[in-house]
């Protein structure tokens, strides 16, 4: 199980053994089943998750019921209400799975631990910051000037072959257009 976590930590930061080591020591293994929730909102956040299999999704939800997806997180991906978690308030997210999934769970205060301990670990979350604020950033500005068939392409490429694993309704809803706007786009690609 630890043997995803171990590459992409790998792929971003060169630590010691002895930095890996106390790292995985502190991981815990959670396993959720398809419509389980993680987090639901009111609850004070304590983990953030590194999927080692399966899709979860992280949404809003407001206060005429409309649901909002922020993130779907597949392999290889970390999810959690990143706000709640590290001001350490109520969250505001659902955080559910739509497969069932094996994840890896770091709590807030083990997180400290190796902050201090192992400081090549600042860095490898910085990384992992960055690259999310980016990549948000990139969706927001594809949102505001591209159309339906290129913002999909776009999330085609950031979650490869995610739209046979997730819900047209819900891939419409990440998007921010109907589940017939996308229908029509998705057929292009077939015809």
């Amino acid at each position: 199980m630890y043997t995803s976590i171990t590459k992409h930590i790998y792929d971003h930061i060169d630590p010691t053994k002895d930095d890996m080591q106390l790292f995985r020591s502190v991981l815990n293994e959670v396993v959720v089943s398809k419509g389980q929730f993680l987090l639901k909102p009111g609850t004070v956040v304590k983990h953030e998750y590194f999927v080692v299999k399966g899709c979860l999704k992280a949404y809003y939800q407001d206060a005429k019921g409309n649901r909002h997806i922020i993130q779907f997180a597949i392999e290889n991906w970390w999810i959690g209400d990143f706000d709640a978690f590290l001001n350490q308030i109520p969250s505001k997210l659902y955080i559910e799975a739509i497969e069932d999934a094996e994840l890896l769970s770091i709590q807030y205060d083990n997180l400290q631990k190796i902050y201090n301990e192992a400081p090549i670990f600042n860095r490898y979350f910085r990384i992992l910051t960055t690259k999310a604020f980016i990549a948000q950033q990139k969706r927001i500005l594809s949102t505001l000037e591209k159309n339906t068939k290129d913002r999909y392409i776009e999330f085609c490429t950031s979650y490869p072959n995610i739209e046979l694993r997730v819900a047209n309704y819900d891939i419409a809803n990440y998007l921010g257009v109907t589940p017939e706007n996308l229908s029509r786009v998705r057929k292009t690609f077939k015809g």
